[in-house]
């Protein structure tokens, strides 16, 4: 019989130092220690979520001090580690510095992997993908150590353990997914897959301070005050779906993690603080049932998919024409063009472009861009 998944959640009220090493050497040793994850002298890659490099007060990447528990926990074993991710946009190692791991790096004398360079690595058991181009520095480790932060988002409703690989494609890379999967059905599957080929060793949630709202780049901050372990992604996503009141079955990486035997989202065994304590009825996620891309055949149609899906709209009012929208969309030709030559107004959408990958909303830096509803939309799921 196959043994229950397990996560742990510890209660971690605040980023001090001494609490947040406390915590995480608590929720290690909760799921059976560290010294199952490494041995003395493997080469570990840390992965944390770093979307873009923001102050850590914004909750965009896990906390630096959560990291640094984290990697001073893998270095007493002995295990040789290196860091990295690859960001939504920009270089990478300069979206690391500003998210304030490099300092800690520099000090505990851990490198930046390669995620710069690809290395292309077969899938033959992949459902969808039959291979990935993967960064040379994930290839180049023994073993992965997931470092996922709590938000929202718009395509994915959440963004966590499982979806957090998905830095491990280099750069204009992770457009090109964008491009040819055209529902967030189609996306999660990639996403479960590339799970399956680098087999992650252990997948970790910083949510002392999550984020609601509009994520992942500008929603707000929430004290969910937990740290998550695990090593099941889709059982740890499962838990953070219990968290914030969330249906799992409305998070496409849940149901097809589950279908493809990445992990289970019923049978977990949570272990720790007790989950009622972390349990926030209000927090503001998309729970409604109405599918984030409109996916179904008769609404994908292009005119019902123009005028029924959600589609990213920009506040002129806060919009400061950085132009980040127009280049990070993927969309060929793409849906985003300037409106003045000047490029002093906003850009503009053709929605019939639009694929609904929401790269523009995640990628804004000036919160100017959110996910609608269209009137079409709302009156179909009423």
């Amino acid at each position: 019989m196959k043994e229950k998944a397990t996560v742990a959640l510890v209660r971690c009220e605040n980023y001090n130092q001494e609490e947040v090493l406390v915590a995480v050497e608590k929720g290690l040793t909760l799921i059976g220690g560290v010294g199952q994850f490494a041995k003395k002298g493997e080469k570990i890659l840390i992965k944390p979520n770093i979307l873009v490099g923001d102050n850590p007060d914004r909750c965009v990447s896990p906390h630096p001090l959560v990291f640094k528990a984290i990697a001073n926990a893998f270095k007493n074993v002995g295990a040789n580690l290196s860091y990295g991710d690859s960001p939504g946009f920009g270089n990478p190692r300069g979206n690391a510095r500003k998210a304030g791991f490099q300092e800690i790096a520099d000090e505990m004398e851990i490198p930046f992997a390669d995620f710069e360079n690809a290395v292309t690595l077969s899938n033959p058991d992949g459902k969808l993908v039959n291979k990935f181009e993967i960064a040379q520095g994930v290839a180049d480790s023994d073993g992965l150590v997931s470092i996922s932060k709590l938000k929202t988002h718009a395509l994915t409703r959440i963004t966590g353990a499982i979806k957090n690989q998905f830095g491990c494609i280099p750069g204009p890379r992770k457009a090109e997914f964008h491009s040819v999967l055209p529902n967030a059905l189609q996306f999660s599957k990639m996403l479960v897959d590339l799970n399956l080929l680098l087999k992650p060793r252990l997948y970790i949630m910083d949510g002392i301070m999550a984020m609601e709202g509009n994520g992942p780049r500008n929603g707000n901050p929430r004290a969910m005050n937990v740290l998550l372990f695990s090593t099941d992604p889709v059982a740890l996503d499962s838990v953070v779906c219990k968290l914030v009141d969330l249906n799992p079955k409305l998070v496409e990486t849940l149901v097809v993690g589950e279908e493809f035997g990445l992990g289970t989202a019923h049978d977990i065994n949570i272990v720790g603080d007790p989950v009622e304590d972390f349990i926030n009825l209000d927090f503001d996620v998309n729970r409604s049932p109405a599918s984030t891309t409109t996916s179904t055949s008769f609404l994908s149609t292009g005119f019902m998919r123009r005028y029924s899906a959600p589609r990213p709209t920009i506040k002129p009012e806060v919009c400061t024409s950085c132009g980040t929208c127009v280049k990070v969309c993927p969309a060929e030709p793409k849906a985003l063009t300037w409106a003045d030559e000047n490029h002093k107004k906003p850009p503009i959408y053709d929605y019939a472009k639009c694929i609904r990958c929401y790269c523009c909303q995640e990628m804004c830096p000036e919160n100017a861009i959110f996910v609608k509803i269209p009137l079409l939309g709302k009156i179909i799921h009423r």
